[in-house]
């Protein structure tokens, strides 16, 4: 969580400053991790202290509505934002701390994935699987950004960073149906 909070300020911050959609919208992602993240705790919190198994079911189901509500927030704010960019042709501004801070994601995430997986598998909570899962995918946003804001600084392909922006959509989507359903497992 401590990684995801530092990821979204200096995301959100850069973001701004070079005007990317794509930095801003991998900021608002690592918001909705942690999110994500204190909604696990908060339903982890309730089956060690012994709760009903209704109670945990309830939590469960929130948790993951409230989440899948939030992704599709998110992909409707970088689909309208990247269009809009990409209309008036708005170049964002090179971003070295946005490349840096996509190349320690990259680095970062899918190791703190693999744990979680293990963890989850050890104490057989399907709600930290999940979880676990959504960390993985943010490799994939780690290495679209991380594409996107190269080509803008290294080549002046300035429609790269709103086309990274725009592959997060097709994943925010589906992060955030499946979220919205009932039938998690």
């Amino acid at each position: 969580m401590a990684y995801n909070a530092i990821e979204a300020l200096i995301a959100l911050w850069s973001g701004v400053v070079a005007r990317s959609i794509a930095l801003v919208g991998f900021g608002l992602d690592s918001i909705i991790e942690l999110v994500a993240a204190g909604a696990l705790l908060w339903r982890l919190s309730a089956e060690t202290g012994g709760a009903a198994s209704s109670v945990i079911e309830q939590r469960e189901r929130l948790v993951h509505r409230v989440v899948g509500g939030t992704f599709i927030a998110l992909a409707l704010y970088v689909l309208i934002e990247a269009c809009v960019t990409l209309y008036r042709v708005d170049p964002p501004a090179e971003s070295m701390v946005g490349i840096v801070l996509a190349a320690a994601s990259l680095a970062v995430m899918p190791a703190v994935a693999w744990g979680k997986l293990r963890a989850a598998r050890e104490i057989g909570s399907a709600a930290l699987r999940a979880e676990a899962k959504e960390t993985l995918a943010c490799s994939y946003l780690s290495f679209a950004l991380l594409l996107g804001l190269v080509a803008n600084a290294a080549a002046g392909l300035w429609w790269a960073d709103p086309a990274a922006a725009l592959a997060m959509v097709p994943w925010l989507v589906k992060e955030g149906a499946e979220g919205l359903r009932d039938d998690q497992d």
